[in-house]
């Protein structure tokens, strides 16, 4: 079985961080099998890791040594046959991936330890053993796989109830939305030898080797992150999944009346990531020289760092909540770019880490197998690193520092990246440089409703308007109808239902269950 990865990058460690791969130089089941087990407890939430058998490590460095030991070619098919004996042994039963790869001329095992979907995970002291041992739970700690106890334990057995939702099975998305092309240009960026098999195999076999079905053999479904990641179109499952761009030419406060709207970028993950950076790096990334009078040095800066757009728009799009039918939002002010996605910060981070906007430690993923596909891509790091690293550029650029807002119940996050103060209004004339924009008619609803009765709703916002269509058409319609209509989350249309009703413009008659809505505009 082909790994969805290149040994080479194991091997080297250019894509995978140090604490999810461990080197053996031998075959020892008793010690492999904690590790294997603290890889399925995936306690940190980083997507599992890998054991590279057959591989010797510098004591010092813990850098694989070259070329490797590598395993006699008579041992493999006997040690693949003790692995299946071996995985009956944890419990509830686990069974990783394995693949035999040639590197330096010799032979080496590689098994892929993906985050369990059943854990907690617990195996016996030594797997070996003929009578009973003693099961423990192991965990990853740094670069060692050791027992949980305690207050970790506890906290372990918690998470059996916390599958992160992009690894959750989906029985709506089919074989078929699966796209070929966007699977085949992922396994080559990342040197899988999986391309090379994609059109001599089924899809369904490519899947699985991937780690990307769920469930029993009778009803088995593909995961969330499978359509996140390899569909064409992920709307058809997570609804808006999209970037959605609009320009305040004077500031948001100084004239909300006045915006444009940019593109709706949609796309795989992958596809909205890559074309929004594209889009923001040609319309927004300038660079600026000023050569000062009494100095022989020029002096540049960007009115953005690419890198700093480059972490925030990942990380918007990794960190979103799929569940939730609201957009990235991106904002662009003379000030600068704000963008905001559903879904705030684990409560894991401290609200006042989060007004330092230093560094944003957490312990739980919300989507940690969309975050290793990021990683694998060089897209993100996942080691919290995202909001120093912006900071840093934005620093290093003569930028003002970046903020992050959110709000008590962590139902969304915002981070606002500021232009360079000496970079001047670079979107006063930005209508003129991008024939996409238009004038946009989504102003406020409570500002438009708030107008006189006889152009209130001409002034509304198009989704407002929608809200009141679907009324006329039908005045029993539940909120919950009205969401899947329009294409919003309910909570969008409970909220702006009360500004209607505030405003006077709608009304309800009767009780919550049994009632109807009126028109009274």
């Amino acid at each position: 079985m082909a790994l969805a990865i290149n040994i080479d990058d194991l091997l080297n460690k250019q894509r995978i961080e140090s604490n999810r791969i461990e080197f053996k130089k031998g075959w020892n089941p008793a010690s492999i099998y904690h590790s294997v087990c603290a890889f399925a407890n995936d306690f940190d939430d980083l997507g599992g890791g890998y054991i590279v058998v057959g591989v010797d490590t510098d004591e010092a460095t813990g850098v694989a040594i070259r070329p490797v030991n590598g395993i006699p070619t008579e041992m493999i098919d006997g040690i693949l046959q003790d692995i299946v004996g071996y995985n009956n042994k944890i419990s509830p039963y686990y069974m990783p991936r394995t693949s035999v790869e040639e590197i330096d001329g010799k032979v080496v095992l590689v098994i892929w330890c993906p985050a369990g979907i059943n854990r907690p995970y617990s195996v016996p002291e030594n797997v070996t053993a003929k009578s009973i041992t003693k099961e423990y739970f192991y965990i990853r700690s740094g670069t060692s796989s050791i027992i949980a106890k305690g207050e970790i334990l506890d906290e372990l057995r918690e998470l059996a109830c916390r599958i992160p939702f992009d690894e959750r099975g989906n029985p709506d998305i089919k074989v078929e939305d699966i796209s070929t092309l966007l699977l085949r240009e992922y396994l080559v960026k990342v040197g899988s030898k999986l391309a090379n098999e994609l059109y001599t195999k089924p899809l369904e076999n490519i899947l699985e080797q991937m780690d990307l079905y769920v469930g029993p053999k009778e009803n088995r479904m593909l995961r969330n992150v499978a359509a996140m990641m390899f569909c064409e179109d992920p709307t058809k499952f997570f609804k808006r999944t999209q970037v959605e761009i609009v320009y305040f030419p004077e500031g948001r406060l100084n004239n909300p009346n006045n915006l444009y709207e940019g593109p709706v970028i949609k796309g795989s993950i992958t596809q909205i990531i890559d074309r929004t950076l594209e889009y923001l790096n040609r319309m927004l990334v300038m660079q600026t020289i000023i050569k000062p009078k009494d100095s022989s040095r020029s002096q540049k800066f960007f009115s953005y760092p690419y890198q700093a757009l480059e972490e925030s728009v990942t990380n918007s799009l990794y960190h979103r909540d799929y569940r939730e039918w609201e957009p990235v939002v991106i904002t662009i002010e003379p000030q600068g770019i704000t963008l905001q996605n559903v879904g705030g910060p684990d409560r894991s981070i401290s609200a006042a880490d989060i007004s330092k906007c230093e560094v944003l430690v957490s312990k739980r993923y919300r989507n940690r197998r969309l975050g290793e596909y990021l990683k694998e891509l060089d897209l993100t790091e996942g080691r919290s690193t995202g909001i120093p690293t912006i900071q840093n550029v934005l620093v290093n650029n003569g930028s003002p520092r970046a903020n992050v807002v959110t709000d008590e119940e962590r139902t969304f996050f915002r981070i606002t990246i500021p232009c360079h103060e000496a970079a001047g209004n670079i979107i006063a004339d930005i209508a003129h440089k991008d024939g996409s924009l238009k004038v946009s008619k989504r102003g406020s609803l409570k500002t438009a409703l708030q107008s006189a009765p006889e152009t209130a709703l001409q002034s509304a916002p198009e989704t407002a308007l929608q809200i009141i269509k679907e009324i006329r058409n039908n005045p029993n319609i539940t909120l919950s109808e009205l969401a899947e209509k329009i294409g919003v989350s309910r909570r969008w249309i409970a909220t702006n239902i009360k500004h209607l009703q505030d405003t006077g413009a709608v009304k309800r008659i009767g009780p919550n269950k049994g009632g109807y809505w009126e028109i009274i505009m």
